[in-house]
């Protein structure tokens, strides 16, 4: 069950960060679009309404989450870089991955999302500075501070991770 949970395994975060490491994830960023459309490609119906797990989400509400989530993470390394430590917004993911929009649209909207997401993030990382990496959004919901280089390797975990959840189905 844990590894259908997590396929390929918890994030972990390096001891240090290099920028071996950024530049990796940021690879791993960019091409996470393409990865995920060339997995969905030829998903029936019945594939995309698959749970990946008893209990888990469907493969259509993985699509969807994944769309909401990155555009989450965008918005938050964009406070980060413009505003001083700035509180980012949580939200319930789990309730968003449970509305209308989440469950029942094509998912063909949510890869468009997630393609223009990406192609702007990915510039975004691209022409970051040393010192942009360093800083910083406070999470309340984990009550602690996050920085951008840590932030970037968990959204490239996360691409891998549901892109790991749509191979369960597919």
């Amino acid at each position: 069950m844990e590894n259908r949970r997590y396929p390929i395994g918890k994030y972990i975060v390096p001891e240090k960060i290099t920028r071996e490491h950024i530049d990796q994830w940021i690879t791993e960023i960019e091409s996470f679009p393409a990865r995920l459309k060339e997995k969905v490609a030829e998903a029936s119906q019945d594939d995309l309404n698959t749970p990946y797990r008893e209990g888990g989400w469907t493969i259509r509400q993985v699509v969807n989450h994944v769309a909401d989530s990155h555009i989450n993470s965008f918005s938050r390394f964009k406070l980060a870089l413009t505003e001083e430590n700035p509180t980012i917004r949580p939200y319930f993911e789990g309730l968003w991955a449970d509305m209308p929009d989440s469950k029942d649209t094509p998912i063909e909207w949510s890869l468009n999302i997630i393609e223009g997401i990406h192609g702007r993030w990915v510039y975004l990382l691209n022409n970051m500075t040393e010192e942009d990496w360093e800083k910083t959004f406070f999470h309340p919901e984990h009550k602690s501070n996050m920085a951008l280089d840590v932030a970037c390797g968990m959204y490239a975990w996360h691409s891998n991770h549901h892109l790991g959840h749509v191979g369960l189905v597919l």
